[in-house]
């Protein structure tokens, strides 16, 4: 089915809110405890846990507005739904903050199984809205691949070293923002790949 296009504005605020809300909802809840069911919990886990339904809402919407929802939307709802629960379950935020990790991880090892066997995952999940040729693809997620580590173990790292106010920054703007910059400028280096779309009535 193809995708029906919606507002870009709309569609970042989808994709982005339910982060951003959930940054806004820790700073005004860090020190706070809360108790539920005789349970005290922290300011950060209720924060967290009110990032599943948003984020669960955000995908449905955008699924219901487009008409399709991509393997990475379902796989970032099935982490942050798993180690949401955990993080609830055991009362412990250390689960919360392992997902990050784990994520990237995972994305990092698939790439990289995927150069094992001489293809590109990147190539076949984005090869439609940015065509390039094959040599180009396999530098672009050699590369991927390699960023995708460097923010799990950057991630392990601070959530290990550094407060959870420190992490909860970092993991909403700072790495995120590192990866976004890295896409761009990996694009312009890539741009001798690129395959230019034909112009009207040329083969």
């Amino acid at each position: 089915m193809a995708e029906k296009k919606i507002n870009p504005v709309l569609k970042q605020v989808l994709e982005l809110g339910p982060t951003l809300v959930f940054f806004v909802l820790y700073l005004r809840i860090k020190d706070d405890n809360f108790v539920f069911a005789g349970a005290s919990y922290s300011g950060f886990i209720v924060a967290a846990l009110a990032l599943i339904p948003l984020l669960l809402a955000a995908i449905a919407t955008l699924w219901w507005l487009t008409g399709t929802i991509s393997r990475m939307q379902i796989f970032t709802a099935f982490m942050v739904l798993f180690f949401g629960g955990l993080t609830a379950w055991f009362n412990d935020e250390r689960f919360f903050k392992m997902k990050t990790t784990i994520v990237w991880g995972c994305l990092s090892a698939l790439l990289f199984i995927g150069l094992a066997r001489g293809k590109s995952f990147l190539e076949w999940a984005m090869g439609e809205a940015m065509p390039m040729k094959t040599e180009g693809w396999m530098i672009f997620t050699r590369r991927v691949a390699l960023m995708f580590a460097a923010m799990a173990v950057a991630n392990e790292v601070i959530w290990r070293t550094q407060s959870t106010e420190l992490w909860v920054k970092l993991e909403t703007f700072a790495l995120p923002g590192a990866l976004m910059v890295f896409m761009v400028v990996q694009v312009m280096l890539l741009q001798k790949y690129m395959i230019e779309p034909p112009e009207d009535g040329k083969p």
